[in-house]
């Protein structure tokens, strides 16, 4: 029931409520009150009787059947407000009860408790507002934790790579190390894993604030597979897994940023590549799903499990974390592939069997009219 219906009821109640003491107070009193007015009455009646006429007799009796009326409304009126005020003041607790919990929790919530929650009293409007309170609730302690489980992976992220070079550079100045161009090199190569990290992180400010700047124009999609997989061709031939072409004969377009769409197509035969065993098989393609156009990969590699797939797009998250960390991968490649695929209304998600049973990662782009 609406909270508006209650309200209305509620009025009602207290009226019903009001009108039906008032009658029972009408009918409890009005036969006690005329009852002593009677006996008044009567004694004036014989006083009068032997000492007046007719009309002052009429006239008294006007006047205590008056003060009889009179006195059986006042005391019922009183009672009627008093049971009407019980009944309103306990309607506007059930109401404002609620109102007031939502009230010191939205302040203990600003205060940094995250875990503050509401208790649902009714299936009315006040109860929606307690289950969006407390959905709002859980959302932003979700967030507080993303939040520190961020800053804890950027710090883990950034320890690595200065922990390498600041190793490198003191043992250049304890001359334990020779200046070799060797160790200029893995010098320059943790930098450059800073720099890469610092490039990703800055790529996904951007694409969770939707600030990614794309030129979504029509693109042929054999073509955009074709022109990616050539790219990375080398590193599967060097890595000893091959890669396929699952591509239809006919041409079709859709409309997408070419330069971000290869970048997502290259991070999904990367981590394929990167989670396949040498041996395996990695195959990319496309087809057409109504009107829109599914982009694929899937390879034969390691798998993944339920909780992987509910987890596989959180910033930081890794399958194989000794793996993934061992090759310098910093985590958010999948994240700002999701950001780069929603842009254009698209979707981006992973299906897998099992672990052992490889996966698929898709994603939809729309067909160019």
């Amino acid at each position: 029931m609406s909270l508006g219906r209650k309200l209305f009821i509620s009025y009602l109640v207290v009226i019903l409520v009001g009108a039906l003491v008032m009658g029972v107070s009408t009918l409890s009193i009005s036969p006690v009150t005329f009852a002593r007015h009677v006996e008044s009455m009567r004694d004036m009646m014989t006083s009068m009787m032997m000492n007046t006429g007719m009309e002052q007799l009429e006239l008294e009796l006007n006047n205590n059947f008056r003060q009889a009326i009179n006195s059986t409304l006042i005391i019922a009126t009183a009672a009627a407000t008093v049971a009407a005020s019980i009944v309103s003041a306990y309607v506007t607790r059930r109401i404002a009860t609620p109102i007031q919990q939502t009230v010191l929790a939205s302040e203990r919530i600003a205060d940094g408790h995250y875990e503050e929650r509401l208790p649902v009293y009714s299936d009315d409007e006040l109860g929606d507002l307690t289950r969006s309170f407390n959905r709002m609730a859980a959302a932003l302690a979700e967030t507080e934790a993303v939040r520190q489980q961020l800053i804890a992976d950027i710090s883990h992220e950034l320890k690595t790579p200065l922990a390498g070079i600041q190793a490198y550079m003191e043992g250049l100045l304890d001359r334990v190390m020779e200046p070799t161009p060797e160790t200029f090199e893995q010098v320059q190569r943790e930098a450059g894993r800073l720099q890469r990290l610092v490039h990703d992180l800055q790529e996904l400010s951007r694409a969770e604030s939707d600030q990614i700047k794309l030129s979504i124009v029509p693109c042929e999609a054999t073509e955009l597979v074709k022109a990616t997989s050539q790219w990375i061709h080398p590193q599967f031939e060097d890595s000893g897994i091959e890669l396929r072409l699952d591509l239809p004969d006919k041409s079709i377009t859709v409309l997408a940023d070419h330069d971000h769409i290869r970048q997502v197509l290259l991070n999904l035969l990367g981590n394929a590549l990167q989670y396949t065993p040498t041996g395996g098989q990695v195959t990319v393609g496309w087809g057409q799903r109504g009107g829109a156009v599914r982009f694929f990969v899937r390879d034969t590699g390691i798998g993944l499990v339920a909780e992987d797939l509910e987890h596989i797009f959180l910033r930081f998250y890794r399958v194989d974390k000794s793996r993934a960390r061992a090759s310098g991968g910093s985590g958010i490649g999948l994240t700002i592939s999701q950001a780069i695929i929603r842009a254009p209304n698209g979707r981006l998600w992973a299906e897998s069997a099992g672990l052992g049973q490889g996966s698929t990662f898709l994603f939809t782009l729309p067909l160019a009219v």
